[in-house]
């Protein structure tokens, strides 16, 4: 019996990763075989990935073919193994990802989009909405400094950090907004309460798991 593929997608900040793996274990709790996946965790890219992030060495075209050489790596030994023996593999972070980071850095979405073309189509995309300048306020709320990635330090060099993650994080969320509709995304306002986010996580999808494990 195939499993599920359950994508949270969202900007740096959105609270995306939390309601991941608050998802993981009520699953888990359940009796449910989860798997989770992460962006940029392919273990023998990750640390290339960073390195060439930190020295500023990627250019757009080899920052969204790495992306997407890390993506490949997981999907075939981890994402879809998993999903074929009936796990419920949630995603944080999937192809959307690679579509809005790498169209806000001048590529075509077309093209990206057919770079991406050999993964599966999740069975619901929750798209944790937030506005880049409540997501800049939770970093520094809990004290964290900006990593140049999140402030696209690679495509606006010339801009504070806290300047240009409001720039390059407000571009994405702009691509997002365009793919919401077209993709089908559950789209989940941000900035309620997480303890609410989550349950209508847990309802939607509730409805899919067990609705084809009862059939």
């Amino acid at each position: 019996m195939r499993g599920h593929i359950i994508a949270f997608e969202g900007i740096d900040g959105s609270g995306k990763s939390s309601q991941a793996k608050l998802l993981k274990d009520w699953l888990e709790a359940k009796g449910v075989p989860v798997y989770l996946t992460e962006w940029n965790s392919s273990e023998w890219l990750h640390d290339t990935i960073k390195e060439a992030k930190k020295k500023n060495l990627l250019t757009p075209l080899t920052y969204s073919l790495i992306h997407a050489t890390d993506f490949a790596d997981r999907y075939e030994k981890y994402i879809l193994p998993m999903y074929r023996a009936g796990f419920v593999v949630i995603s944080d972070r999937y192809v959307y990802t690679a579509y809005a980071r790498d169209t806000v850095r001048g590529l075509s979405l077309d093209w990206v989009k057919k770079l991406y073309s050999f993964a599966i189509k999740p069975d619901i995309v929750f798209y944790i909405r937030v506005p880049a300048s409540e997501a800049l306020r939770r970093l520094k709320e809990n004290r964290r400094k900006i990593k140049p990635n999140e402030a696209g330090a690679d495509i606006f060099p010339d801009l504070k950090p806290e300047e240009g993650f409001l720039k390059y994080q407000g571009a994405v969320l702009e691509v997002y907004d365009r793919l919401a509709p077209e993709e089908g995304f559950h789209v989940i306002d941000g900035t309620r309460d997480p303890k609410s986010i989550q349950m209508e996580i847990r309802q939607k999808v509730g409805e899919v798991v067990w609705r084809r494990r009862e059939s």
